[in-house]
């Protein structure tokens, strides 16, 4: 018999399992004559070296069942060498001058065929049972099937798992410890529910209505007695039901309610940070994940709810690609967001931390970048290349790095890792991202995920427009290497005071790449930049030093105003007004603005637009409370994904 598991591994493949240096050592050893002696009996394969080590491969497990007498406590050379050796002998078994007939071509087995059985006799019954929770909530998975020069593989939101060689004896996958074995569950009972050949597949999931019809009532009263009238005891039941969302695993709208529960008590602190624009948005938000959850037509609920995501992924070694920072101000605390690329899932993970801002003084960027984070500096992180052995990926794509003693994590410098991003995360055609941008399902039903739209761009010109004292802007538009154009705009603010300086001297010196995030406005590629990469390397805006003193290139004559996006922000300032005082607390004045809000759509040609605002007048007037928050939900939805299309 032979072992055709251990034949059909590739260089990569073993490089997947174990790592690509071990390859390379078991190989140069092998050229080297320190060939070991192979026996193969029944299935297990036994490779004596002749430093006196002594690999075994049993017949079922693949590598992670095998064992060495050298001692190394995880993957080794003789292991990995066994392997290689034994493919070599088995390709050197024909005789000379002789060609093999050609096989007859057979299908390739895919993970579909695994059963139960084997799953729980490989990885053991609470993995099982942890997938099962899983497949409960609901999750998708977008599918590789196998092929002659390609091995099955299924993206999971929170890990990919491969398949290398049929069965699970060679399953690669990002995710470790206890994640691992239960991704690896969802990934076969994938395989077993899609179509032969289907690119994406949606298994389990529970009613929508039933999980969010009590969530969608907290909102309800919410939005009835407004921030002033939401009491303690009202907090206290949005805290009970976020709860009962995450242990249904309901993670989006966990996550909104949170927020909600968030804003609420801010406005109890009597907090500057308090924003009724967010306040209008997250009671928006609920019903209308509610809704779209439920649309047999629509978006998976799975996306819409975040079933599909795990609370917390931890990871193997792992490399992170910086995409830089950014800095701001909440309340009296000073935020920072640090961006990093996981290029083998193509997801953007971000770290946030907050500081008191001194009474005595700020707490520029620039400091921000002096401090220290897992070890490392904060400003190496955003603008490097991260090898770590510790971290951990939330659901909402929040990293979280390790800090012990066994926690290593190292800083490398970036170079042009940017150009090895896969094509998710970097763009050269600009006018195809902003395509992309415009498919998406609007914002308030979209997964709840950090750093959604940063993308890396590509810049094949860049010409700086200047800056405008009059909105503080400073703006470049760059064009990318396969057409299209965005608009580059930075934002003074106190709390990067040197960001202006820094990227007006990176626009000046010609830009290779833009990491920013991205979104459309009347038609147009925006972006914000956290990270611009030049020829000395790269620049973190927020970062740069500075004392606010630098004269800057004056913009052209600013844009005129714009009827229709005064109209629409109204709209939303009307819908906001209303949600903070409450629809019980509504009178005369408020009816008069949603009326003139009315009108001003209609001007500008929105009408249907228009025709929610005249309900929202109308239900105002009347003491359905059901009706009224019906219509401030219906005009509240459309407004908000008005302005997202704008």
């Amino acid at each position: 018999m032979s072992r055709s598991d251990l034949l059909a591994l590739t260089p990569d493949a073993l490089a997947a399992l174990a790592n690509r240096g071990l390859v390379k050592r078991a190989a140069k050893d092998l050229d080297a004559g320190t060939a070991p002696e192979l026996t193969l009996a029944d299935g297990a394969l036994t490779a004596v070296f002749p430093d006196g080590a002594t690999a075994v491969l049993p017949a079922e497990g693949g590598l992670e069942t095998a064992t060495c007498t050298c001692g190394a406590a995880g993957k080794c050379r003789h292991r990995v060498g066994a392997v290689l050796a034994y493919q070599r002998e088995h390709a050197g078994a024909e005789p000379a001058g002789t060609e093999a007939a050609p096989a007859a071509p057979a299908e390739t087995a895919t993970p579909a065929v695994i059963t139960d059985d084997q799953l729980r006799d490989a990885l053991g019954p609470h993995a099982l049972k942890a997938a099962e929770a899983t497949r409960k909530a609901g999750y998708t998975a977008r599918l590789t099937w196998p092929g002659p020069e390609r091995p099955a593989a299924a993206e999971l939101p929170a890990a990919t798992v491969s398949f290398l060689v049929p069965g699970l004896g060679y399953v690669h996958t990002d995710a470790t410890g206890p994640a691992r074995d239960t991704a690896i569950v969802l990934a076969v009972w994938a395989f077993r529910e899609a179509e032969p050949g289907a690119a994406t597949v949606a298994v389990g999931g529970a009613n929508p209505e039933e999980t969010l019809a009590a969530t969608v009532d907290l909102a309800a009263q919410v939005l009835l007695d407004g921030a002033a009238g939401a009491d303690a005891v009202l907090r206290a039941s949005l805290q009970r039901e976020a709860k009962a969302l995450t242990r249904r695993r309901a993670h989006w709208p966990a996550g909104a309610v949170n927020d909600l529960i968030d804003q609420l008590q801010r406005y109890e602190d009597r907090s500057a940070a308090y924003d009724p624009h967010r306040l209008a948005v997250l009671l928006a938000e609920i019903p209308a994940r509610a809704k779209a959850a439920a649309h047999p037509l629509g978006t998976p609920a799975a996306h819409v709810l975040g079933s599909e995501e795990a609370d917390a992924t931890p990871l193997t070694l792992v490399r992170l690609t910086g995409l830089g920072a950014r800095v701001g101000t909440e309340g009296d605390r000073r935020t920072m967001e640090l961006y990093l690329a996981q290029p083998e899932t193509g997801m953007v993970l971000s770290i946030k931390r907050d500081w008191p801002i001194p009474e005595d003084g700020t707490v520029t960027g620039a400091e921000v970048a002096s401090r220290r984070l897992a070890g490392c500096r904060i400003g190496a992180l955003a603008a490097g290349n991260t090898v770590t052995e510790a971290a951990t990926r939330t659901a909402a794509r929040a990293l979280k790095l390790g800090t012990g003693r066994l926690a290593k994590t190292q800083v490398l410098p970036l170079g042009l890792a940017w150009n090895d991003l896969p094509s998710s995360l970097r763009a050269t055609d600009l006018g195809a991202l902003a395509d992309e941008l415009g498919e998406r399902p609007p914002a308030l039903v979209r997964p709840r995920v950090a750093a959604e739209s940063l993308r890396v761009l590509a810049v094949a010109e860049t010409e700086p427009l200047g800056y405008d004292p009059a909105s503080q802007r400073l703006a470049a538009e760059i064009t990318g290497p396969d057409g299209g154009t965005a608009l580059v705009v930075v934002a003074h603010t106190s709390a990067a005071p040197g960001a202006l300086e820094a990227a007006e001297r990176a626009f000046t010196a010609g830009p290779l790449a833009v990491a920013g995030h991205v979104h459309r406005h009347r038609g147009r590629l925006i972006v914000e930049p956290t990270a611009i990469l030049t020829a000395d390397g790269p620049v973190v805006p927020d970062f740069a030093p500075g004392d606010d003193s630098a004269d800057l290139a004056a913009a052209g004559d600013a844009a005129a105003s714009e009827p229709v996006s005064a109209a629409i922000e109204d709209a939303i300032s009307v819908c906001a007004d209303l949600a903070h005082q409450g629809l019980r607390r509504s009178r005369e004045p408020s009816r008069v603005r949603v009326e003139a809000a009315a009108s001003a759509l209609n001007r500008v040609g929105l009408q249907r637009a228009a025709m929610d605002f005249v309900h929202l007048s109308k239900a105002l007037g009347n003491e359905d409370e059901g009706a009224k928050g019906a219509a401030w939900t219906a005009a509240a939805v459309r407004m908000l994904v008005t302005a997202e299309l704008h």
